[in-house]
C-alpha cells in the first residue's frame, strides 16, 4: 500500500503581482466577467473597482449566464475557465445551509471554483460545469443570512468549502468581509483555510478572536509536484506565523490551524513528513491557539474520471486495486485507505504533534 509518486505534469500559468507591491504571486485572471445581477449589488461594484484598480480585463455579460467557456477537449475546457473570474450573484439555493462534520456546523460560500492547481483537488466532480472562479457580488446578504444559523452556543460556518477565499482575496475582498462580520457575532464562529500566503491585509482586522485562521500543508514531495499555482509551504507557515503573532509582536492574534492533507503514504514518508512538522515547529515557536486537522487522501470514481481529464500526465495515485471502498448512507462511494495502512498513518501523526505541540488541539482525523 506504500506507493511513492513520481513527478507529474506541471504546467502551472501564475502571474506576478508587482503592481500590489507585493513579493508573492498572486493569480491574476486573463479575464473578468461580470452578470448584469452582479453589477447592480454595491458589493460587486467594490470588486469592480478592485478589478480595474489592477488593469485587468473587465467584460460585461449581456446576460446572467456564463458562456463562451468550453473548448474542445477537457483539459482546453479547463485551461479556460482556470484563467477567468467572473462575478456573480449566488443563486437562492445557496442561502440554505448544509452541516459539514467534522470541519464545522454549516458552510457557505463567498465563491466556488480555486485559482490553484492541485492534481488531487477535492472540488473535482464536486461542482458542475467548467471550473471556473464564480466571486458572489451579493456576500452581505449571504452574510446577513447566517445569523438564522447561529445557535445560542458558538457555532462554526466553514468558508473554504468550494475556494481558496485567500487565493482571490486581493480580486474580492470577501474574506475580510466575512472576518469583520464575524467579529460582531457573540456566538458565530469564522473558519477558513488556504494555500496562499497574502495575509497583510488581515492583520489588522476586528476579528474579536472568532476566526479561526488556517494553512493546507502537506510533505515536500506532494507539495512541489501535485499542488501547482499555489505559495510555497514555507511561505504559508510564515504567513500562518503572521496570523498567530500577538498583535503587539506585528501579527494577527488570531487563532490558527493547520490542516495536513491530502495525507499520502508514498515512499520514506515517516521521513517527509517529519520533515514536515520540524518546518511547522521552526515557524510555529511560541504558545499560540493551535488546531491539526488531518485528512487522508480519497477519491470517488467520478473525481477520478475529471481530475483525469484536466490533468492527463499526472502521477497521483488513484489506483482502485490499492485502496478498500467506503460508503456512505447516501449510496455514495470512495475509495481510502485500508484499515492497517490507516491506523499506522494517524499514530504517527498524532505522536508527532504530541511531540512537538503538545498543546495544541487534534480536532479529527478521517
Amino acid at each position: 500500500m506504500l506507493n511513492s509518486i513520481d513527478r507529474p505534469f506541471s504546467s502551472v500559468e501564475v502571474k506576478p503581482s508587482s503592481s500590489l507591491g507585493h513579493k508573492t504571486s498572486l493569480w491574476l485572471p486573463d479575464r473578468v466577467l461580470f452578470t448584469p445581477a452582479a453589477l447592480e449589488e454595491p458589493w460587486g461594484q467594490k470588486i469592480l473597482s478592485r478589478v480595474q484598480s489592477l488593469n485587468l480585463p473587465v467584460e460585461e455579460l449581456p446576460r446572467n449566464r456564463l458562456t463562451g467557456l468550453r473548448g474542445e477537449t477537457e483539459r482546453e475546457t479547463y485551461g479556460i475557465a482556470k484563467r477567468t473570474l467572473a462575478i456573480v450573484t449566488a443563486p437562492p439555493s445557496s442561502f440554505k445551509l448544509s452541516p459539514i462534520p467534522p470541519s464545522a456546523d454549516w458552510q457557505f460560500h463567498l465563491a466556488e471554483g480555486c485559482p490553484a492547481h492541485c492534481q488531487y483537488c477535492y472540488l473535482a466532480g464536486s461542482l458542475q460545469g467548467p471550473p471556473v472562479i464564480r466571486a458572489f457580488a451579493n456576500l452581505p446578504e449571504i452574510l446577513q443570512n447566517l445569523a438564522a444559523y447561529e445557535a445560542p452556543s458558538p457555532t462554526s460556518f466553514e468558508v473554504s468549502c468550494y475556494t481558496d477565499p485567500l487565493g482571490i482575496e486581493h480580486l474580492t475582498g470577501s474574506l475580510a468581509e466575512c472576518i469583520r462580520y464575524f467579529g460582531t457575532r457573540e456566538q458565530g464562529r469564522l473558519r477558513w483555510v488556504s494555500k496562499f500566503d497574502d495575509v497583510e491585509d488581515l492583520l489588522d482586522l476586528p476579528h474579536s478572536n472568532h476566526t479561526r485562521c488556517r494553512m493546507s500543508v502537506n510533505a515536500a514531495p506532494i507539495s512541489d509536484r501535485l499542488e501547482g499555482g499555489t505559495a510555497a509551504v514555507a511561505d504559508r507557515l510564515q504567513a500562518l506565523r503572521r496570523l498567530a503573532l500577538p498583535r503587539e509582536q506585528g501579527g494577527g492574534g488570531y487563532p490558527v490551524g493547520l490542516v495536513i492533507a491530502p495525507i499520502m503514504p508514498i515512499e520514506d514518508w515517516q521521513m517527509h513528513y517529519g520533515s514536515l512538522f520540524s518546518q511547522i515547529r521552526e515557524a510555529i515557536d511560541f504558545e499560540c491557539d493551535l488546531t491539526f486537522e488531518l485528512i487522508s487522501h480519497r477519491f470517488t470514481p467520478g473525481s477520478k474520471n475529471v481530475l483525469q481529464a484536466w490533468y492527463p500526465n499526472s502521477k497521483l495515485d488513484m489506483d482502485e486495486s490499492n485502496r478498500i471502498i467506503k460508503r456512505n448512507k447516501f449510496g455514495g462511494m470512495k475509495y481510502v485507505y485500508d484499515g492497517d495502512t490507516m491506523k499506522t498513518l494517524r499514530k504517527f501523526f498524532e505522536q508527532q504533534i504530541q511531540t512537538h505541540f503538545p498543546q495544541a488541539k487534534v480536532l479529527y482525523w478521517t
